[in-house]
């Protein structure tokens, strides 16, 4: 019942020139082989990515070069998210270990 109610209001907004509101997402990077997978992803304002790490024995970070924000260490099987509330290029790499890179591109 509830997922016909939503329907038929999406639906309805369709007719009347109204999309729905989008729901933020969510995208994932894994730190595997020292490397993050995807190195690069591109989201909307307001998404989030999460980092999950898939090493066995290695703990990993994520730094943000432009600002020198980083995440706490993260273990195998933790995982650490952001939202990214402004459009822009965000570089990172990993805090020990710098040969792990990768970006976010957040645009419209």
């Amino acid at each position: 019942m509830r997922a016909m109610f939503r329907a038929t209001l999406a639906g309805g907004l369709l007719v009347l020139g109204l999309a729905p509101p989008l729901q933020a997402a969510e995208q994932v990077v894994e730190a595997a082989g020292y490397k993050f997978v995807p190195a690069e992803v591109r989201i909307r304002p307001g998404d989030s990515v999460v980092w999950v790490n898939r090493e066995k024995r290695v703990s990993h970070s994520v730094l943000f070069a432009a600002t020198g924000e980083e995440s706490p260490r993260f273990f195998p099987d933790e995982r650490w998210s952001r939202t990214f509330e402004q459009a822009g290029r965000f570089e990172y790499r990993c805090g020990p270990h710098p040969e792990m890179t990768g970006v976010v591109i957040v645009g419209d």
